[in-house]
């Protein structure tokens, strides 16, 4: 029983979703293939290949594979689809733009963000923006499944030096045609990947009070910073800062919410948290149900305290 991965990366490095993929995939068999996908990736394919469950990477690089368009990497994946029960990719903005197409084209039902896998043709997966889980079965030859990465522990490297193979490319289907990218910089931890993350919501009143309050106390933990999409909307921050079902889901070690409420949807993406600190200076408000540690208060004056305490 093959199961197929397809490695999400930026031509250089591989990225962490991949290794929660990974994870994944070893509880469905022990014959683990990775699929990386894009132009003068070598580095990519060797990262790879030194991962624990790792049996083959198999390459392919071309110079229109370099922007990684879901169109092109679809096609691919179903030219390569044969002799594999699963198609495993992360759930995220990558996962959630190709694996429909590839669902769609080998005609089968796309089983998504997967939080546990019960056997080879049954998993468990959200629903109602986290508050139920499904328990699915699927009688497709082929399992298509985005896996919400928070769910699995990140393989990782040791004495494995998987077989990398080059194979083929296919034509370039010529349907989309990136035009530019607009990455945001940070000397902090990536969101999606940190241990602790200091996200701030609507109660902080705007942008200047949001860096202001936040930028020091993130910096004193090493903490990467989100937001509420109510801050968000509000132009706080820019969208990739967003913690929510529309935006990241996250699990860091700590999770610190200040001026957040706690809407259903920041919930679901950050509740999974190992400890959660809420400071809002309602007490009844829902991010406190979720929360271990409370504190009741004016942000404004109870920020700077913790930061000088650090």
């Amino acid at each position: 029983m093959s199961i197929l991965v397809i490695a999400e990366h930026d031509n250089q490095v591989l990225k962490a979703a991949t290794r929660n993929t990974i994870t994944a995939a070893q509880q469905l068999g022990d014959d683990i293939h990775v699929l990386v996908v894009g132009a003068s990736c070598t580095s990519v394919a060797q990262q790879t290949a030194t991962l624990l469950g790792v049996s083959r990477v198999k390459v392919v690089d071309a110079v229109h594979y370099e922007s990684q368009t879901a169109e092109n990497i679809a096609a691919l994946v179903i030219a390569h689809s044969a002799g594999y029960t699963h198609i495993l990719v992360p759930a995220t903005t990558f996962g959630k733009n190709l694996m429909p197409r590839v669902a769609a084209l080998l005609d089968v039902a796309q089983i998504s963000e997967i939080t546990a896998i019960e056997s080879t043709d049954t998993f468990v997966r959200p629903i109602y923006a986290g508050n139920a889980l499904a328990t699915v079965m699927s009688t497709d030859r082929i399992k298509v499944i985005t896996v919400r990465t928070t769910a699995f522990d990140a393989a990782q490297e040791g004495n494995n030096s998987a077989l990398i193979e080059a194979i083929a490319g296919g034509v370039d289907t010529n349907q989309t045609k990136l035009i530019g990218r607009e990455l945001s910089k940070s000397e902090r931890p990536e969101l999606g990947a940190a241990k602790i993350i200091v996200s701030g919501g609507r109660g902080l009143g705007n942008g200047e009070n949001y860096h202001k309050l936040l930028e020091p106390l993130a910096d004193a933990l090493g903490a990467a910073l989100g937001a509420s999409r109510a801050a968000v909307d509000a132009g706080f921050v820019p969208n990739d800062y967003q913690v929510g079902q529309t935006g990241k889901i996250v699990a860091p070690q700590l999770y610190i919410a200040v001026g957040i409420s706690g809407a259903i949807q920041h919930l679901a993406g950050m509740k999974e948290s190992k400890v959660i600190v809420a400071i809002n200076k309602d007490p009844e408000a829902p991010i406190f149900q979720v929360a271990d540690y409370g504190l009741v208060g004016d942000l404004f004056e109870l920020v700077p305290q913790l930061c000088r305490a650090l």
